[in-house]
């Protein structure tokens, strides 16, 4: 192997891939970054059997190969090189990769590519395509709903559900659920699945394309794959039932709230200020007729409360609730204003909507306080 590529470029493919190396791998073979030289390209491989990153990007080929580097100090070495390009040379012999750039040169000892368990495509039993925004909707309003308890997994990840037409995500935590749907112009086929938030993160943080991408997605009963432009990733799926969560969402609401979404939520994160010295987080909102007041207050902190305008339909409520579940959902809310549905006392679970948009809902349970 004989290269020559942009560091910029290289660096950010690094920085990608070196996600899916672990610190303490199973094996010493995971624990380097696999390359892959042909065809003016340059790809890099990186997993830990749990997920599995591919990045390429062009590069001058003189020879091509392929070649296992350390993944860590590969990484460490290219960030601080001084030049512009790279060039990589693989000494066979000697079983190592020169790397210069500038007046900078390094070799670092690498390991047999054969040895390396190549990222491959996931054959999968349903594939579909989607646009890079419309992916990017459905994890933003889902993924920050997921539980991080490892003892319980499921939770752990969004529940995809393709049913012909409609793809459903959903995520919930067992205190709160986020439901977000699209509707296909062609049946796409019929599976559910479970993600790991870590995957669906990591596809939401690399889609920063401005131009609108087709996203490739493969899957099967325990894996699946997304892939677009010079990117590839592939994930095991979480194992277990998720649940049935049209079935948590309230058949009906007795009051109907509209609101200016930057008002409610300027507001709810200052009065939460106080709100965030006790374990629960608990902030209080007593709506009325015109008026939707913000309270919370703690006996070693002090107090803090505010008043917004809000249209309501329906009787009064006074209502507890984790205030950060209710600043997660207002920063992924897209519309000016926000609809709430309000049951009729303050032991029901609310629905937070977009004002205009019905293919997502938000549904939270409310904390049980002492009047």
């Amino acid at each position: 192997m004989n290269i020559t590529c942009k560091k910029n470029e290289l660096i950010g493919a690094i920085s990608i891939v070196s996600k899916a190396v672990d610190s303490k791998p199973q094996t010493p073979i995971l624990s380097g970054i696999y390359l892959k030289a042909e065809e003016g390209s340059l790809e890099l491989h990186a997993t830990n059997y749990e997920i599995g990153l591919v990045v390429r990007i062009d590069a001058d080929i003189t020879s091509g190969g392929t070649i296992v580097v350390p993944g860590r100090y590969f990484q460490e070495v290219i960030r601080r090189l001084p030049g512009e390009v790279v060039t990589l040379v693989h000494d066979l012999e000697d079983m190592s990769i020169s790397i210069t750039s500038g007046s900078a040169s390094f070799k670092l000892r690498s390991m047999p590519a054969n040895d390396y368990p190549v990222v491959k495509e996931v054959d999968g039993n349903l594939h579909f395509t989607i646009k890079d925004n419309t992916l990017r909707s459905l994890i933003k309003k889902t993924v920050f709903a997921c539980g991080t308890d490892p003892a319980r997994p499921v939770f752990t990840g969004c529940s995809l559900e393709v049913d012909g037409t409609k793809l459903t995500m959903a995520a919930t935590n067992t205190h709160r659920l986020a439901i977000k749907e699209v509707i296909f112009d062609e049946e796409i086929g019929k599976i559910k699945l479970i993600i790991p938030s870590r995957i669906l993160n990591e596809v939401l943080h690399t889609m920063t394309s401005e131009i609108p991408t087709d996203i490739h997605v493969s899957c099967t009963h325990n894996s699946i794959s997304f892939s677009f432009e010079n990117f590839f990733m592939t994930s095991r799926l979480i194992a277990g039932q998720f649940p049935d969560v049209h079935n948590v969402i309230p058949p009906s609401f007795t009051s109907e709230v509209l609101l200016s979404t930057q008002a409610f939520s300027s507001a709810v994160d200052r009065v939460s200020l106080i709100s965030r010295s006790n374990n629960y987080n608990i902030i209080r909102f007593e709506f009325a007729e015109d008026s939707l007041h913000i309270s919370s207050k703690s006996p070693d902190i002090g107090l803090a409360e505010e008043t917004i305008p809000i249209s309501l339909t329906g009787p009064d409520l006074s209502i507890s609730f984790n205030a950060q579940y209710i600043m997660d959902v207002l920063k992924n809310i897209d519309s000016e204003k926000c609809r709430l549905s309000l049951g009729k006392n303050a032991y029901g679970a609310i629905a937070v909507r977009e004002e205009k948009d019905n293919s997502f809902i938000y549904v939270v349970t409310p904390v049980r306080t002492q009047n």
